[in-house]
């Protein structure tokens, strides 16, 4: 090093250039002074593809960047990538994007306007005692706890359990989703990944992580599969109410956890809404308004994140077309909030009893209505109230000696 590229190089066919170059690719090694080979694959994949959401904007442009389809385009609204992405795929775009801005074939100097790092898949690694990886597969967990064990199925090996590390071929501690797939679905795999932990943080992949994703999965079909033609009734205002409030305070979250890229939080939230939406049979026909309501905004809430199941279920509840095409769910800002606010009322640091305000009640309410209460009243007695603190719509605390 360093070694000068030849300039005489043809780029009419595919390929790379120098493997086709007559005399550049064949040399004489600097140390035995043998016949040498030098390497012709000079240019980093990363590079490749760091100019390409500039060739995106109009991929059937002549030219190899139409500038006023990259001028309308860009900048990227979001990228989304792993670590290694944020140090290296970025670094070579950010570069070439300002030098393809100097050349005038861009306008932006900057490419992206927004970043987003996602966290990895780990893995626990298995080992042989002579150091050679195994894959998960080909092991077998005998105890849990501070006594597991992993040995080998079929010869009943021991081995050692190592550290949990990104999946990696290398290191074999990988899991194939073919079998993921067969056993549990597509939409499982999918779940579990968003509902672990933050999209930024790593994801330890778990058997029984991944089951649950399953039971989730099933849970949400049977509950589509079991309407049925309840027998009529009127409307129960009250208990539909309640549901209608649920199912927009579930759209408000969701769409909120989606926006702000905090998949798990919005799942966690469409189990809650699903164990609620149990309360609330397909055979009771007085809140069966509410119900199909409901579904249908489940079926449309579930779709990024479990888009078979989501249209499966949008046909079996006779939704027209397919959910993907159907609107996003839009929530009522005052259906969304409680209609009254149970707050838990302390007496010198400790629960003594509980009230229902209003959201928008005001302070002094509160304080009334929260000392004057039968609970709170009785340890009270004899006692000088010193200070009320209302946090609204949290907790009322009462100091009194």
């Amino acid at each position: 090093m360093p070694v000068s590229l030849p300039y005489d190089v043809s780029f009419d066919l595919p390929g790379y250039p120098l493997l086709r170059h007559p005399t550049w690719r064949f040399t004489t090694c600097p140390t035995c002074g043998g016949e040498a080979e030098r390497e012709t694959d000079t240019l980093d994949t990363f590079v490749d593809s760091s100019w390409y959401f500039a060739r995106f904007a109009n991929p059937d442009a002549a030219d190899p960047i139409d500038k006023a389809a990259a001028d309308h385009w860009l900048p990227v609204d979001q990228y989304i990538g792993g670590v290694e992405h944020a140090v290296l795929h970025l670094l070579y775009a950010r570069f070439i994007t300002r030098a393809l801005k100097d050349e005038g074939m861009v306008s932006v100097a900057e490419p992206f306007a927004g970043l987003f790092t996602q966290g990895m898949v780990t893995h626990e690694t298995y080992a042989r005692q002579t150091g050679e990886w195994v894959e998960p597969s080909q092991i077998v967990l005998t105890a849990e706890g501070a006594a597991r064990r992993a040995v080998m199925i079929d010869t009943g090996e021991p081995l050692v359990i190592g550290d949990i590390e990104k999946m990696s071929k290398s290191k074999k501690n990988v899991v194939a989703p073919e079998e993921i797939f067969e056993q549990y679905g597509v939409d499982a795999a999918r779940l579990f990944v968003m509902s672990d932990s933050p999209p930024e943080r790593d994801v330890q992949w778990t058997t029984g992580g991944v089951e649950g994703a399953g039971r989730f999965v099933q849970r949400v079909w049977a509950e589509f599969d079991s309407q049925a033609d309840a027998a009529p009734a009127p409307e129960n205002a009250m208990r539909s109410e309640e549901l209608r409030r649920a199912t927009h305070k579930i759209i408000k979250a969701v769409t909120e956890s989606v926006d702000q890229f905090k998949f798990n939080s919005g799942i966690a939230r469409l189990y809650e809404f699903l164990n609620l939406l149990k309360t609330f049979p397909a055979t009771d026909g007085s809140v069966s308004g509410a119900r199909n309501e409901a579904l249908s905004v489940l079926a449309r809430l579930i779709s990024p994140f479990t888009p078979h199941l989501a249209e499966e279920c949008w046909v079996r509840m006779g939704g027209e077309g397919m959910v993907v095409d159907a609107p996003w769910p839009v929530f009522d800002p005052a259906m969304a909030t409680d209609a009254e606010l149970l707050l838990p009322v302390q007496v010198n640091g400790k629960r003594r009893g509980e009230i229902r305000v209003a959201p928008d009640a005001d302070e002094a309410h509160v304080r009334e209505k929260a000392l004057a209460d039968e609970g709170v009243s009785v340890h009270l007695a004899g006692l000088t109230v010193r200070k009320v603190i209302v946090v609204p719509g949290r907790i009322v605390n009462i100091v009194a000696n």
